[in-house]
């Protein structure tokens, strides 16, 4: 008898760390990796940021529904030429209905969807827009456009606001669902990279720049990122780009 009791115990216990281990597997997650093209203090050029996202039960990240990008203090972004571009636009004519001086960068992601046995992939063009003015405060807009299979437009709003130390402001995004067959689950965006001002040497004098702060602070730039996914969960990642030399 003791020895049954003891089998059964050690399939309970076994049973609970599956149970454990699957729904840390579930949990969605993401990284952010940063960078700056020209990765030297004081330089006009664009920043790079690329998110990861991990997690699902059948290998694919319960979509991503909200997020909010922490950048460094002092960083900037520099427009000679101010015009602006309203999602209405971006939706009906694409990245063309707007204005070439707005375009503050460009990106891809890769979406993935689980549909019945299979998972379905499909790649993104991603362009970065200044949008209007909301109660006087920064707006952006960022489109994106794929081909197949689902040959979807789709527009993420996002406003700017100020932060502290050691970050100086946030974008706050909201992301739309993102329909894929009928019957099936909404698309995940499983990862995105998008470049933000223009790294190129011969550039024109009303090229949209990121500026790099001349001071670098102790232990480098700080990044962070909140997200809030389509389950209800939460979560947060942290990076740092070290100091230029």
């Amino acid at each position: 008898m003791p020895a049954q009791i003891a089998a059964r115990a050690v399939v309970l216990a076994l049973a609970v760390c599956v149970t454990l281990t699957a729904t840390a597997q579930a949990a969605p997650s993401a990284s952010i990796a940063p960078a700056f093209l020209p990765d030297r203090l004081g330089a006009k050029g664009a920043l790079g940021l690329t998110i990861r996202y991990y997690g699902g039960e059948s290998g694919v990240p319960s979509p991503v529904r909200r997020s909010v990008w922490r950048l460094p203090a002092g960083l900037s972004l520099e427009i000679p030429d101010l015009r602006s571009c309203a999602a209405a636009q971006l939706r009906a004519h694409g990245a063309s209905g707007c204005p070439p001086q707005s375009q503050i960068g460009r990106g891809h992601a890769l979406a993935e969807v689980h549909a019945g046995s299979q998972i379905l992939t499909e790649n993104i063009a991603l362009w970065a827009f200044v949008g209007p003015l909301h109660n006087l405060q920064p707006t952006f807009e960022i489109l994106g456009q794929g081909y197949t299979p689902f040959d979807e437009r789709m527009v993420f709003t996002g406003t700017v606001r100020p932060d502290r130390a050691p970050y100086g402001e946030d974008l706050v995004m909201s992301i739309p669902t993102i329909p894929s067959l009928p019957l099936e689950p909404d698309v995940s965006i499983v990862t995105l990279s998008l470049t933000v001002g223009t790294s190129k040497v011969r550039r024109s004098h009303v090229a949209n720049t990121i500026v790099v702060p001349s001071h670098c602070p102790a232990g480098g730039f700080r990044f962070a990122a909140e997200f809030t996914y389509a389950d209800g969960s939460s979560g947060s990642a942290l990076a740092t780009a070290i100091c230029p030399r």
